[in-house]
């Protein structure tokens, strides 16, 4: 029964949430992103949450390299609480944009794919910024569960600069280096 339920929460995400088409102005790309650099863990620090991901803590978006430009994902997280039960979806994503590399694909159920690009990544990559054209949803995510106030404020910033609403960003709890 639970499988059941999981994959009609799948399937409403990606008919109605996560719908492919672009809306809205274009978003900035990161220049360039290496691939090989941006896979692993990544800790979501603060978003506009897609409904699944309304009450998350201690979530985590993970990419490993399929193929060339197939990337597996596994995002997780604790439901509700730190101690909530755990929550797991595993999208594939699609590199669409060469040389860049920050635009994707992301299908959570064939055949649909929603748009997912990467907006920012610093030259460490230790941060980055997920966004869509339609300025529907937001992801800012760190290596670390934890980062400093004033980079927290920069990422934001630099949401908001490219059109996201800065009172719709929620703080995602993290727990200082534990995974769910």
């Amino acid at each position: 029964m639970k499988k059941i339920i999981s994959l009609g929460i799948v399937i409403v995400v990606s008919l109605f949430a996560f719908q492919s088409c672009r809306q809205g102005p274009p978003i900035r790309m990161a220049e360039k992103v290496n691939l090989d650099l941006f896979m692993g863990d990544w800790f979501v620090i603060a978003n506009i949450p897609t409904f699944i991901e309304k009450g998350a803590h201690n979530a985590i978006e993970t990419y490993e390299r399929e193929d060339e430009n197939v990337i597996n994902t596994t995002f997780s997280f604790n439901k509700d609480s730190f101690t909530g039960p755990k929550k797991e979806y595993n999208p594939t994503g699609f590199v669409q944009d060469d040389p860049s590399n920050a635009e994707w694909k992301m299908q959570f159920l064939w055949p649909f794919k929603s748009e997912y690009i990467i907006v920012y990544v610093d030259p460490a990559y230790e941060y980055t910024i997920i966004g869509r054209t339609k300025r529907d949803y937001v992801w800012i995510m760190a290596r670390k569960p934890q980062i400093d106030q004033r980079e927290l404020e920069r990422l934001i910033q630099i949401a908001v600069d490219e059109g996201y609403d800065r009172n719709a960003i929620q703080l995602v709890p993290q727990e200082a280096n534990k995974k769910p």
